[in-house]
C-alpha cells in the first residue's frame, strides 16, 4: 500500500487494519502468527510488518519504499530481516541459531525480524527449543510465524503469539491483480481468459501468477481463450457457457458439436462433465436465488444470469441432475 492510499478492502482487510492500528499506537505484539492457504499473502505481510517498523520515517504504518531499509527488505537482504524456511530447517539446532541470533541488537535497524515459513514443519523438539524465546523475547525482536497448516502448530506456541487467519482470494480480486499484472509486462488477455486463470489458482495470487508465466511461454503475449485454456489444460469457459446455452434451449445438435470440438482436443470427458456441472450449478442458484453471490467475473456472470433467465426451475433441476 503507498502512503495516503486507504486500508484496502479485501479478503486480508482484517489483517491490515489490525496490524495498521497497532503500528500507529506503538501496541504492536512481539510474536504474530500468520494461517492460511498457500499463495495469499503470508509471508509478503511479514516483509510488510517488517518494512513498517524499520522504514527510517517510522515504525508507521504507512512505510515509504524508498529509503534503503525498505528497499533492502523487499530484495530480500536485509541483514536484520532473517527468513528461514523451515521445511528444510526444522531441527533443534536451527532452532537455537535463531536463539542465539536474538541475544544481540539489529545491526542496523530498529528490529531485527524473524519470519519462520511453514513453522509447523519444525520438530517437537525445535517448537520446545523456541517456547521461552517466543514468550520473551527482548524489546528488539519480533517473530512472525506463517503456516498453511495451523493445526500441526503446538497450543503452547500459538498462544504465544497473535494470530491471523488469512482468507483465500475471491476469483474477481485475482482476475484484476492478474489484468494489472499482465499489462506492465505488456500481455494482452481478454477478461474471460484472466477469469480462467483466476479460477484455476484457486484462491491463491502466486498459483495465478504462476500460470500466467506458464501461459506467456506456451502462447506468447496475446492467447486467445481457447489458447489459455490449453497452456493450462483447462476446458474453455466459453465452450462450456454454450454447451450450457445449448442445453437450455434443448438443442441437442450443438452440444454434440461443442462436445466433439472438445473431445478432439484431448481433453477428458470427466474433466468437461465437471466443468458443465460447475456452470449448471451456477445457473441454478442464478435462477432459484436472485441475491445469492457467485464468484465469477462481470462477463460470465451476466451469461449465466440470461441463461437462468430462459429456463423454468424444473427444467434446470433435471439438467442439473442429468449433468451430475
Amino acid at each position: 500500500r503507498r502512503p495516503g492510499q486507504p486500508v484496502q478492502v479485501g479478503p486480508q482487510a482484517h489483517v491490515v487494519r489490525t496490524l495498521s492500528n497497532a503500528l500507529k499506537t506503538g501496541q504492536l505484539a512481539h510474536a504474530f502468527l500468520f494461517t492460511g492457504p498457500r499463495g495469499v499473502g503470508k509471508t509478503t505481510t511479514a516483509r510488510l510488518v517488517a518494512k513498517a517498523l524499520n522504514c527510517e520515517q517510522g515504525p508507521t504504518a504507512e512505510p515509504c519504499g524508498a529509503c534503503t531499509p525498505c528497499v533492502e527488505i523487499a530484495e530480500g537482504r536485509a541483514v536484520d530481516v532473517i527468513e528461514i524456511d523451515a521445511a528444510s530447517n526444522n531441527g533443534v539446532d536451527n532452532v537455537r541459531d535463531i536463539v542465539e541470533a536474538v541475544k544481540y541488537r539489529p545491526a542496523r535497524d530498529r528490529y531485527k525480524v524473524f519470519v519462520v515459513d511453514e513453522v509447523h514443519m519444525l520438530s517437537q523438539g525445535a517448537f520446545n527449543a523456541l517456547l521461552k524465546t517466543l514468550e520473551e523475547p527482548p524489546p528488539h525482536v519480533l517473530f512472525v510465524l506463517a503456516t498453511t497448516d495451523v493445526h500441526r502448530v503446538p497450543e503452547t506456541i500459538v498462544s504465544r503469539c497473535q494470530r491471523f487467519d488469512f482468507k483465500r482470494l475471491g476469483l474477481q480480486e485475482i482476475a484484476a491483480q492478474l489484468g494489472r499484472v499482465a499489462a506492465a509486462e505488456g500481455m494482452r488477455l481478454s477478461p474471460a481468459a484472466l477469469a480462467q486463470v483466476a479460477r484455476q489458482a484457486e484462491g491463491g495470487m502466486r498459483d495465478a501468477l504462476s500460470l500466467l508465466d506458464q501461459i506467456r511461454a506456451a502462447a506468447g503475449d496475446a492467447p486467445s481463450d481457447a489458447e489459455v485454456a490449453e497452456a493450462l489444460g483447462t476446458v474453455d469457459a466459453a465452450a462450456v457457457s454454450r454447451i450450457g446455452a445449448a442445453l437450455v434451449r434443448r438443442d441437442g445438435a450443438a452440444v454434440l458439436v461443442e462436445v466433439e470440438a472438445l473431445d478432439a482436443r484431448g481433453l477428458e470427458t470427466r474433466r468437461v462433465a465437471e466443468e458443465i456441472v460447475r456452470h449448471l450449478r451456477n445457473v441454478v442458484v442464478a435462477r432459484l436465488a436472485p441475491g445469492a453471490p457467485i464468484d465469477l467475473s462481470d462477463a460470465e456472470l451476466s451469461e449465466v444470469r440470461a441463461q437462468a433467465e430462459a429456463a423454468d426451475p424444473a427444467q434446470l433441476a433435471r439438467l442439473f441432475d442429468v449433468a451430475q
